[in-house]
């Protein structure tokens, strides 16, 4: 396992590690400028698939991060990666909003509800009754069901939000057991499909994640240097609930900037 003087490349995750509620986490603006000054190879990792990349590095214009889209590596980028290399030039059923159907756009996919070779669930701000009954008999049918990530729930300023795992559990009861092929975090498959992005390599590669379930353990899998920052969802609490451990336990990643001042947020 490479020590961090030894990291070439960088994989993080975002929300809990560069922002907080569409605020940017101390350090966060310092530690891109870092990489983006040095030519240091990166990429912005989320489970989120609603956005396309361009919609994101907008947003995090907004929260103080300039983020080429360039460098932003979504789960519903993953998914659409996965499915090209898996059926070129096939077809798809989407349930999600324009970063999925983008993606999978641009990877060569055809997007209809008649004999899809997939079925496709990813985030979506209005699950529709109708879509999801439409899924379900497609799969019945023999369409091959794909997930961009597991979440079961997602935040928001009233609190949890059902969100991509809810919504394929509630397709996976009605057709009879069917589990859909998960993507994102912490399927190990978002993290190499990003190493294959920039060209990294696992052996010289770290991750900066805030939750153990996802960033770190896919990480591990994934054969990275794993980086806990206690920014997001876990404490030492959380982390010993656990059989395994990241490489690093970081404050946040203000510890990870070297060249230049970083503000106190005392």
């Amino acid at each position: 396992m490479a020590r961090r003087d030894e990291i070439e490349c960088w994989l993080t995750d975002m929300d809990g590690v560069l922002v907080h509620e569409n605020e940017a986490l101390r350090g966060a603006p310092e530690l891109i400028q870092q990489w983006r000054d040095q030519g240091t190879p990166f990429l912005v990792l989320t489970n989120n698939s609603i956005y396309t990349p361009r919609d994101l590095a907008a947003r995090l214009r907004a929260s103080g991060l300039d983020v080429p889209e360039e460098s932003i590596w979504t789960s519903a980028l993953a998914t659409a990666d996965f499915l090209k290399s898996q059926a070129p030039g096939g077809s798809a059923y989407v349930i999600g909003e324009a970063g999925l159907t983008t993606a999978l756009h641009e990877a060569g996919f055809i997007m209809t509800d008649t004999n899809p070779d997939y079925v496709v669930v990813g985030e979506t701000r209005s699950y529709s009754f109708d879509a999801i009954t439409k899924a379900i008999r497609l799969i019945g049918a023999g369409a091959r069901f794909i997930s961009t990530n597991p979440d079961a729930t997602g935040p928001s300023a009233e609190g949890p939000l059902p969100a991509t795992g809810a919504v394929t559990a509630m397709i996976t009861k009605a057709t009879g057991g069917m589990e859909p092929y998960v993507v994102g975090k912490p399927n190990p498959m978002m993290f190499r499909s990003a190493l294959n992005r920039i060209g990294a390599h696992s052996e010289n590669t770290a991750m900066i994640g805030d939750r153990m379930d996802t960033d770190v353990v896919a990480g591990i899998e994934a054969g990275l240097h794993t980086i806990l920052v206690l920014t997001g969802i876990s404490d030492q609490a959380e982390i010993d609930r656990y059989p395994f451990r990241p490489d690093e336990i970081l404050s946040g990643v203000h510890e990870l900037v070297t060249t230049g001042p970083v503000e106190s947020d005392l």
